[in-house]
C-alpha cells in the first residue's frame, strides 16, 4: 500500500469563488487588490521580497491575492519532475507569510479567466518579466479589467530552479 502524502491546510487559501466574494468585500470598503502568480516551489529570500512589496502596492486597506499554479500546470510549465511539494503544501507556506492575504490555486496553464473573476487593481510580476513577455490572454484580460501592471525588482542570486541545482550537487558530495 503506498503512503498517503502529509496534508496541511490553510485558512488563507479560497476557491476562485470564495476570492471573488472576498473581492468584492475589499473593492466595497475602498481596498485595492494586488495579484500575482506563480508556481513558488521552493520559498527563498527572493519570494518573500518580492511579496513584500507586491503587498506594499495595495495599501493599509488593500490586499494581495497570490494565484498558485497547480500541481498539473506546473507540470506542463517545468516538467515531470516538478513541483517539488504539492499545491497544498505551497499554499500553506505562502499563507503563512504576513504579507499574503489569500491564496487561489488555478488549474490552467494561463490565468486570464483568474484575472477576469477577481479584476484585479494592481498585477504584479517578478523583474525577470515585461509585457511582450506576459502571456497574451493574460494581458488581454489584465486591459480589460484594467489593472496597472507593475513588474517588481528581481533579486538576484534567488531562484527555484537554481535552489534545485544546488542541492542536487550538494547530494552528490
Amino acid at each position: 500500500m503506498a503512503a498517503k502524502k502529509p496534508t496541511v491546510k490553510s485558512p488563507r487559501l479560497l476557491s476562485l469563488a470564495q476570492a471573488v466574494a472576498a473581492r468584492r468585500r475589499l473593492k466595497a470598503r475602498g481596498g485595492a487588490l494586488v495579484l500575482t502568480n506563480g508556481v513558488f516551489d521552493l520559498l527563498h529570500p527572493g519570494h518573500a521580497s518580492y511579496l513584500e512589496a507586491a503587498r506594499k502596492l495595495a495599501g493599509p486597506k488593500g490586499a494581495l491575492f497570490v494565484a498558485l499554479n497547480s500541481d498539473r500546470s506546473v507540470k506542463q510549465l517545468k516538467g515531470p519532475l516538478r513541483p517539488v511539494m504539492g499545491e497544498k503544501s505551497r499554499a500553506f507556506l505562502l499563507g503563512e507569510l504576513r504579507s499574503v492575504d489569500a491564496v487561489v490555486i488555478f488549474r490552467g496553464k494561463r490565468l486570464a479567466r483568474e484575472i477576469a473573476a477577481l479584476r484585479p487593481d494592481i498585477y504584479c510580476k517578478a523583474g525577470d518579466y515585461t509585457l511582450s513577455t506576459l502571456d497574451p490572454s493574460e494581458r488581454a484580460a489584465l486591459q480589460e479589467a484594467g489593472a496597472r501592471v507593475v513588474f517588481m525588482p528581481y533579486l538576484k542570486g534567488f531562484s527555484t530552479t537554481d535552489l534545485i541545482r544546488r542541492i542536487k550537487a550538494a547530494g552528490s558530495l
